[in-house]
């Protein structure tokens, strides 16, 4: 009877195990925490009631090729991932004001990346949202300069667990505005997305 007991508590343990994987464990990647992403405030609880987001900010992965490929506008800062749709909205859950890092144009600014999957790097992208967009919208394309106002490339290496480059905040704008930051993976079809609130 014991060691029927112990069979299906491994057996119970694989299947946990199994299901973690395939529940997003295997796919966990990496987020951005400077400036504060949307996935990171959730995680922290900055902000509150965003649903599954919050266990696993790592994991905003969707496909490659932003601009011209990638998620549909409107869901560029959930990377198309449906459970992951309070990212894309302009108001948090709870119908506040998203978190905003205090930024001027032209100053030089560390980003910031933390990684749970190290894998092997095409490049980083940063791109920001246009003078006069409409924030009270989800980000799109048409919102945002599609120029990358920073790209690092990484030339396949794997980053370490904590990378961090500097990079200057364009000028010309004030107020509220969205930063997307693109990590593309160069051994898989797909790249992480990050929406950082900034105020100019």
């Amino acid at each position: 009877m014991r060691k029927k007991k112990v069979y299906a508590a491994m057996v119970g343990l694989t299947t946990v195990g199994a299901f973690a994987l395939s529940a997003g464990g295997a796919s966990s990647h990496g987020y951005t925490d400077l400036p504060a992403s949307r996935q990171i405030n959730c995680a922290k609880g900055v902000v509150t009631n965003c649903g599954s987001i919050q266990y696993e900010p790592q994991s905003v992965e969707g496909p490659k090729g932003f601009p011209a490929g990638g998620p549909a506008d409107g869901k560029i800062c959930s990377a198309g991932i449906a459970g992951f749709n309070q990212l894309n909205s302009p108001r948090t859950p709870n119908g506040g004001a998203w978190p905003a890092t205090q930024v001027s144009g032209g100053q030089s600014y560390t980003f910031r990346w933390q990684f749970t999957a190290r894998h092997r790097t095409t490049d980083f992208k940063y791109y920001i949202t246009k003078q006069g967009w409409d924030d009270s919208k989800p980000v799109t394309r048409a919102a945002l300069d599609t120029t990358p106002f920073l790209s690092v490339p990484y030339n396949s290496q794997q980053p370490p667990a904590t990378l961090s480059h500097s990079g200057t905040i364009p000028g010309g704008r004030s107020g509220h505005h969205v930063i997307v930051a693109v990590w593309t993976v160069a051994d898989t079809a797909n790249a992480f997305y990050a929406c950082s609130d900034v105020k100019f």
